[in-house]
């Protein structure tokens, strides 16, 4: 439980990062004294851990609250508009960022920036990184709540795992629209392909089990067209099992500089960023992280 929370408590989340964390912090709250306007990737992390979503319009749902906490996410304007609201309304509110890129355009949408009262985040590295772009807001770093959680859960599932002769490969995707200069194809695919041509590098062979993980914002098929490219290699997308369960049976974990990586850094994991030489680095701070185009 966190002892600054206000309530009756408003979050508004849409992508999954700041979602997972506002979850880990809430859970074992009474959930009556909660009002959630979700939606997008965030909504069907809530429906797994609390009963119900906001009937109510975002304008009503910050009148009726005593603060508002919300995620930092790309993918909407929805966190944005309501901390527009809740300025307006003189609501206090606290955003969480989840990662350690792009913090001012996080805040920043159609040319407009709105700030929360506060900022939240889980690490030493992102409390540095925001004291030093947002100098007039207060920081605070919380307890990494989800972390814990999920390495807990992976060490209860490699508990039941039984390891064969071949190399279990974890491939965790997340959506980069960029095509750093390399023609026009989207960053994820440019990375999946690195990682494919330079195996060897990382001491895989053609006999490498490799899993692909879809990020919770990929669209179902997105990648069965590459899928068709890669037959004579055993690789499959896996839409079923958590990450936790996939961190559990991977013996690597292959990324571009998604969450996911840290998770598996802290479950004692080896990880490797697939990011190719002609892109910008890898933005994850942990020094445990292998990067690819320096092996090759």
């Amino acid at each position: 439980m966190i002892d600054f929370l206000e309530f009756p408590l408003l979050v508004v989340a849409h992508d999954a990062g700041a979602a997972n964390h506002i979850i880990a912090w809430l859970k074992g709250c009474d959930d009556q004294g909660i009002d959630a306007y979700i939606e997008g990737p965030a909504a069907r992390l809530w429906a797994q851990s609390f009963p119900a979503r906001s009937s109510l319009s975002l304008t009503e749902a910050i009148s009726r609250s005593s603060m508002l906490l919300t995620g930092t996410g790309w993918e909407s304007s929805l966190e944005h508009d309501a901390r527009k609201l809740a300025r307006s309304a003189g609501l206090k509110s606290a955003a969480v960022i989840d990662h350690w890129l792009n913090y001012k355009k996080r805040f920043v949408r159609y040319g407009e920036e709105v700030l929360p009262d506060e900022i939240w985040v889980v690490d030493e590295h992102a409390k540095k990184l925001a004291d030093e772009i947002f100098s007039g807001l207060t920081i605070r770093q919380l307890p990494n709540t989800y972390l814990d959680h999920q390495v807990a859960e992976i060490r209860q599932f490699e508990k039941c795992q039984s390891k064969g002769y071949r190399a279990n490969v974890l491939y965790v995707l997340e959506p980069i629209r960029q095509a750093w200069g390399n023609g026009e194809t989207p960053g994820e695919f440019q990375a999946l392909e690195f990682f494919i041509e330079k195996m060897a590098s990382l001491g895989l062979d053609e006999e490498a089990a490799i899993r692909l993980k879809p990020h919770p914002s990929d669209p179902v098929g997105k990648y069965d067209r590459w899928m068709r490219s890669q037959s004579r290699r055993d690789i499959s997308v896996d839409m079923s099992s958590s990450l936790a369960e996939l961190i559990a049976w991977s013996d690597m974990v292959i990324g571009c500089q998604t969450y996911a990586m840290v998770i598996a850094i802290a479950a004692g994991k080896r990880v490797v960023s697939s990011i190719p030489p002609w892109a910008p680095s890898c933005v994850l701070p942990q020094p445990e992280i292998i990067r690819l185009s320096e092996l090759v």
